[in-house]
């Protein structure tokens, strides 16, 4: 129903200098000079909404909110909506308007997305290009931007989009022992998982396709790229544990879905109930606890990652419990769920 509304507007060109009062590059900040933090350090990657990181600088940093970027260089054209308050780098160009809502911003970041594909990383947006960049509106009959429209529109779409989803049911749990009321053991990872080591694929020599492929990021789950597999099969695998030996060493991810896995990373799949969601993401959690003990100068190879001892629940005979694991990780996705139904737990 909302896309036929479309198709009886009146639409024509807007420069975006026409558009929005604010068009500021964000300010540059090395990785030297990042300090730990929690607040969202937007640049130019096209995951996680343009997040690369948090950080807790508060000096010589600038700040925005309520706005969107755009990707200057790298995943140049990368467009993103921020309702909360982040840092933006120098790599991203913050567009705002104090008269716009939500909904003015989520149409306009669809609109915006057009621009990427006439850049590269060969031809990057510069600040004289952004303003003379143009994107298509509709438009009220004085020819001026129909924000009236664009706000109810894209209300309407949203409303569309909600009544398709269903919300999940809660889980069943029969355990509901807290974690300081159960018996822990060690257990090093080849004890209770297979570890496979990734392969180098240099970006230059992938082609693009809808494989996900697993690099040492933090972010996106891991994810760095989509990739077509055709020939690298062996190198692919799903319901594993993929564990960052370089970059961001130690983060930890745990992959449902068919993924390549790079020459920075290994993968686990565990001896046990390997396909099961609820315990593959207690393992990592678990082994994600110990990436403090990593940095770049002292990376997990094949071997340090095996010998990693990490601690697991167990039963009276020693024996993991898996019951526990599993039922544990449910009422924690339970009390998820519930929060989204604001809800009290």
């Amino acid at each position: 129903m909302s896309n036929q509304l479309l198709k009886f507007k009146n639409w024509r060109p807007f420069f975006l200098n026409e558009i929005f009062t604010t068009i500021q590059r964000g300010k540059r900040l090395t990785k030297a000079n990042q300090l730990p933090g929690h607040m969202p350090y937007v640049s130019s990657t096209s995951f996680s909404n343009g997040i690369d990181g948090f950080i807790g600088n508060e000096k010589n940093v600038r700040k925005f909110s309520k706005c969107i970027t755009i990707a200057n260089s790298g995943s140049v054209g990368s467009v993103f909506y921020h309702d909360y308050e982040f840092i933006a780098s120098d790599h991203v160009t913050i567009l705002s308007n104090p008269l716009f809502n939500k909904n003015h911003y989520l149409f306009l970041v669809t609109a915006l997305s057009r621009i990427g594909d006439k850049y590269s990383f060969n031809r990057e947006i510069n600040d004289y290009r952004i303003k003379r960049e143009k994107i298509m509106l509709p438009v009220d009959e004085n020819e001026n931007p129909d924000w009236n429209f664009i706000d109810e529109y894209t209300r309407l779409k949203k409303q569309e989009t909600e009544n398709k989803f269903e919300f999940p049911e809660l889980n069943f749990v029969n355990d509901f022992k807290e974690l300081k009321e159960v018996r822990w053991r060690e257990f090093s990872l080849d004890e209770i998982a297979k570890v496979k080591g990734g392969k180098d694929w240099p970006e230059r020599d992938r082609k693009q396709g809808l494989v996900p492929f697993v690099g040492s990021t933090s972010m996106g789950n891991g994810i760095t790229d989509f990739v077509n597999t055709a020939g690298r099969e062996n190198q692919v695998d799903s319901n594993v544990i993929g564990v960052n030996r370089n970059g961001s060493v130690g983060y930890t991810f745990y992959h449902s879905y068919v993924a390549y896995f790079s020459g920075d990373t290994r993968f686990l799949k565990l001896n046990m109930y390997s396909d099961d969601k609820y315990i593959n993401l207690f393992v990592k959690t678990m082994i994600q606890a110990q990436k403090d003990k990593y940095a770049y100068g002292y990376k997990m190879g094949t071997e340090r990652i095996k010998r990693q001892k990490i601690l697991l629940p167990v039963m009276e005979d020693g024996k993991i419990d898996y019951d526990f694991m599993r039922d544990y990780m449910k009422r924690i996705e339970n009390k998820i769920l519930l929060r989204c139904k604001n809800t009290e737990v």
